[in-house]
């Protein structure tokens, strides 16, 4: 059986191909992502569950860059499925909390902060709810798996903002534009660089520590990265 796992960077798919795990990249377009683990369900079958994992952004002010969050979506009636206890057991110092999504990245702390009032998701990415609403469409077991690249208290600079390409690659020459034209950006877009190479880094400790339990694996080389 194969379990989907709905991720924005191609990046992040990497850590994620292998067997039994099938990466699906969004690239920050909602739409696009819902379709394609909507085909990939009936291309899968039988699905064993829909995953969540990737970078996400700290809603609660004590989670830090680097940080580990297993959880659900808000509103979700899933947070006892099977699969979400069983990363939970292997990844035991991981925060476990609900988890927010958005289709639209979610800069500035004053947002953040009221989101976290409103919901109290611990954290919040682009890719959760689009694959929890998915999993309960099918009646799949759901679960998120992310890690912190940027504190609550912290602001993305615009640069930040346009480094995403609709297929999931980074967009340097978008990046350099948006210096070019606000070199002040330059302290806080290398303190955004610095969280994300964190999370990054415990991403893929995360997902080595699933693949060593049988969930999915680590092995770059069986399947496509695109959508």
């Amino acid at each position: 059986m194969t379990i989907l796992v709905a991720c924005g960077l191609r990046r992040e798919a990497r850590m994620m191909r292998g067997r039994g795990l099938v990466p699906v990249v969004g690239g920050g377009r909602a739409t696009a992502l819902e379709d394609e683990l909507e085909r990939r369900v009936t291309r899968f079958a039988p699905v064993a569950a829909i995953l969540s994992s990737g970078l996400a952004g700290a809603l609660d002010p004590s989670l830090k860059p680097g940080d580990v969050v297993v959880g659900h979506l808000v509103a979700s009636a899933d947070g006892g499925s099977s699969i979400l206890e069983r990363i939970r057991a292997l990844l035991p110092q991981a925060r476990v909390g609900p988890i927010v999504g958005s289709d639209v990245i979610v800069a500035t702390v004053e947002e953040k902060r009221a989101l976290h009032a409103r919901t109290g998701a611990v954290a919040i990415d682009m890719e959760s709810h689009i694959a929890a609403r998915v999993a309960a469409r099918h009646g799949l077991p759901f679960a998120a798996l992310r890690t912190i690249s940027d504190g609550a208290d912290q602001e993305l600079p615009t640069a930040a903002l346009v480094g995403l390409r609709p297929d999931g690659r980074m967009a340097v020459g978008a990046v350099l534009a948006s210096l070019a034209r606000d070199p002040a950006q330059l302290s806080a877009l290398m303190g955004a660089a610095i969280g994300a190479e964190r999370a990054f880094r415990a991403l893929l400790r995360s997902h080595d520590v699933l693949a060593r339990a049988g969930i999915g694996g680590a092995d770059p080389g069986q399947l496509p990265l695109d959508m």
